[in-house]
């Protein structure tokens, strides 16, 4: 049985290791420029964490299989989008840095359940590259809107769930 709980200070080892494995992965299956550089930081994990928007996915024997920042939006990247529009205009809430561990099959699936049951309105976004996340996204519910663009201004594809 999984289960989602807040990120803890006491985590960030192992989600830094997630993040590695993840970088990895990513490589493997086509998307090279989408974490780059050491992203997402220790730094950036450590204030999602300040700010009670880091989760965590427990798998069975208390392993740490997974990682996502869930919060309130709005999120100043979604503002605009291009060849495109939202589904709705409503409150929402975001997903960013979604990554597991690979020694679980489902946990993504897992994550964006979860996520749902909290909040009906959602928007996510993922590299051109990562088709495996497009994948994800599209089996959960959510419907490609347009492209928004980063803060380092590379673009993505912008997905919601309304």
């Amino acid at each position: 049985m999984m289960e989602i709980r807040k990120a803890q200070k006491s985590d960030i080892k192992k989600v830094m290791g997630i993040y590695s494995h993840a970088r990895t992965f990513m490589k493997e299956t086509g998307n090279s420029s989408q974490w780059v550089n050491g992203y997402p930081s220790e730094e950036l994990i450590t204030t999602d964490i300040e700010k009670g928007h880091l989760y965590v996915c427990i798998a069975p024997e208390n392993e740490l299989a997974g990682v996502f920042c869930f919060r309130e939006g709005p999120d100043k990247t979604y503002a605009t989008i291009y060849n495109g529009q939202w589904l709705n205009d409503k409150p929402y809430k975001v997903i960013h840095r979604m990554a597991s561990n690979g020694k679980y099959k489902g946990i993504a699936d897992f994550c964006l359940q979860w996520c749902t049951g909290q909040c009906n309105n959602i928007r996510v976004d993922t590299h051109r590259d990562n088709k495996v996340m497009q994948h994800i996204l599209i089996k959960n519910g959510y419907t490609p809107c347009g492209i928004i663009y980063v803060e380092n201004g590379t673009e993505r594809i912008a997905f919601h769930k309304g």
